[in-house]
């Protein structure tokens, strides 16, 4: 139960349109956490829900001391909700899930047990999803294999919800768009110990999917900018000078080519489509080195404003003291 000293876990769970599962959810939760002995709060943020949900968490919220509901004003995503969820943690270790009930809470004790060994954070792995073959099973495994390629993240499940992080780790980690999937991603940058063990999963008891076409596309779109935050966050110049160095440099050597025909030989030059692309080459060139010098200020304003270093200290060890 939640005391006021800081609990040991905190339990986030996103919830949009699932009055059915709240309290089946919320019973499964107690039991399994109660059974670890720690002291514990569950945060359930409400996404803007339409179907009583909110007007459920909120009821039960004011006669549990153990549950924090955060309502947000409406449907936000996952991703906000997930970051609200977060910010009204207070536990030294952090569980997440969804509120469907596919993901089980009895594999949480797991998760810690895992945690306890010296990791910052434990994905669940659904060896064996309750989900579609076609419309859910077929796009998640290409969208690991994706995202392992492009992170460099090896994990066999991005999509499952259900994880462990420490506090210290998440409090590190800005979300945006549809990031929630990458917090493997996202916690490798920062320099996190990750790995995955394998966990329950259901077939959706109530309600239906709110996954879509739509969301695969803004997945991809993310992707990219995970891609670039794990390679370039604190050099940005050297993606956008490199690319710029490489469009002057071709464009410059038409550009002497195309002086040597019309100076030396004589050539007419001025219907040659080269001579437009040594123009547009030699223009790009100079805006991507202009993209760059900009996307450097704003990382050093960023970081120092925020005053985020661009390193992260695991520990400090010396003689008659370690931190």
């Amino acid at each position: 139960m939640i005391t006021v000293e800081q609990p040991e876990l905190s339990i986030v769970v996103p919830i949009y349109n699932e009055a059915e599962s709240i309290s089946h959810l919320l019973d499964a939760i107690t039991d399994a956490v109660k059974a670890t002995q720690f002291s514990y709060e569950i945060v359930c943020v409400d996404d803007g829900s339409t179907d009583g949900s909110t007007e459920l968490l909120t009821q039960i919220a004011s006669q549990r001391t153990d549950l924090k509901a955060v309502i947000l004003r409406r449907n936000y995503g996952q991703t906000p909700a997930m970051a609200a969820g977060f910010e009204y943690a207070r536990g030294k270790v952090i569980i997440t899930l969804d509120g469907d009930l596919q993901n089980d809470p009895a594999d949480i004790p797991l998760l810690l047990a895992k945690l306890n060994e010296g990791y910052d954070l434990v994905s669940g792995w659904r060896q064996n999803r309750q989900d579609a073959a076609l419309t859910r099973l077929l796009p998640s495994k290409i969208a690991n294999w994706l995202i392992g390629k492009v992170t460099g993240v090896r994990i066999h499940d991005y999509g499952c919800s259900l994880k462990a992080y420490r506090a210290e780790l998440v409090a590190d980690m800005n979300l945006y768009g549809e990031l929630h999937r990458f917090l493997p991603a996202l916690a490798y940058i920062e320099g996190a110990r990750i790995t995955e063990i394998p966990v329950h999963h259901h077939a959706r008891r109530y309600g239906k999917s709110k996954y879509g076409l739509g969301r695969t596309i803004r997945v991809v779109m993310d992707l990219f900018t995970v891609f670039f935050m794990k390679k370039f966050l604190t050099r940005p110049m050297h993606v956008f000078g490199f690319l710029g160095l490489i469009s002057l440099t071709l464009g410059v050597l038409m550009g002497l080519y195309l002086t040597v025909l019309k100076l030396i030989l004589q050539q007419s030059i001025g219907d040659r489509p080269l001579l437009i692309l040594s123009a547009l080459l030699v223009i790009t060139g100079v805006q991507l080195f202009c993209f760059g010098l900009l996307a450097e200020l704003l990382m050093r304003t960023y970081h120092e404003s925020q005053q985020r270093p661009i390193y992260r200290v695991r520990e400090v060890v010396e003689a008659g003291n370690r931190e």
